[in-house]
């Protein structure tokens, strides 16, 4: 790899494993949890909030478009608890996907009023993760690690309920309260992680790592491991793509994560077989 290329890349490369790091975690939770599209429903929900403040005048990289769309992320975190709380029949993927239906047609909507910001909107909602710069590199990687730090703390909890929240409910643990807090949570990375990288990009973040983890693991610890692995080396090599053949950078790193992941599924039976 040319020395121009890799120092260039460095900041964006950084940004990549931070949001790789905490999204491969909380990819494990989704998937057990089997809420696949929730990751996509709360960054529309996001993106709602941010395309509302812009329609609303704020300047596109203001910092109020941030905290307008924490806030519309905080509130779709307290439907999901609540909708999870209920002894209803309707099940949670579908409420999730339905917020994310109307979130995206709001979204068109709203930017179809912000005419005059409508590039600038777009460009936001898209992300570029190669413009990111090294001051907001550290202060992602410090809200995500206090993030880190509180799931860590009560990961037990936070495991037992994506696991089995039916034997914590009886118990008399409250699993509202908790599934508020890691919604609350898992909005407060996606809100951060969208306005870097974009919906698409941080969707697969949450979820191809986590998924080629479970081809070749089963323990906690070991599929972590393997989904930061391969959250880092895709990123780079996804970044180094586009560079090189001028490609747009979210769609070649979703692209190389998708190449990645056949490439793992195939070797997948080899590992078996020498492990036997």
């Amino acid at each position: 790899m040319d020395w121009a290329i890799l120092t260039f890349l460095a900041a964006p490369i950084a940004a990549g494993l931070i949001i790789a790091g905490i999204h491969a975690y909380l990819g494990l939770h989704v998937v057990e949890r089997g809420v696949i599209f929730v990751d996509l429903s709360l960054a529309q929900i996001a993106s709602l909030g941010a395309a509302i403040a812009v329609w609303r005048g704020a300047d596109p990289h203001d910092p109020s478009i941030y905290w307008m769309s924490l806030i519309f992320t905080l509130i779709g975190a307290a439907i999901f608890a609540g909708i999870k709380g209920q002894e209803a029949h309707i099940p949670q993927e579908a409420i999730i996907g339905i917020s994310y239906a109307v979130a995206s047609a709001a979204v068109i909507i709203t930017m179809s009023k912000a005419t005059g910001e409508a590039e600038h909107l777009k460009d936001m909602l898209v992300g570029n993760i190669l413009s990111v710069q090294w001051p907001e590199v550290y202060l992602t990687g410090a809200i995500y690690a206090a993030i880190g730090l509180f799931h860590w703390i009560f990961r037990k909890r936070f495991l037992e309920i994506s696991q089995d929240p039916k034997a914590v409910a009886a118990r008399g643990i409250s699993v509202r309260f908790w599934d508020f807090l890691f919604y609350a949570s898992f909005g407060l990375v996606v809100t951060r992680s969208v306005a870097i990288a974009g919906v698409l990009l941080v969707f697969c973040y949450l979820i191809v790592p986590s998924v080629g983890a479970m081809l070749w693991a089963t323990k906690i610890g070991s599929r972590l491991a393997i989904g930061w692995v391969m959250g880092l080396f895709v990123s780079a090599l996804g970044m180094y793509f586009s560079v090189q053949f001028d490609l747009p950078t979210g769609a070649a790193i979703v692209c190389t994560f998708g190449l990645v992941l056949i490439v793992m599924a195939l070797m997948r039976p080899l590992i078996v077989r020498r492990a036997a």
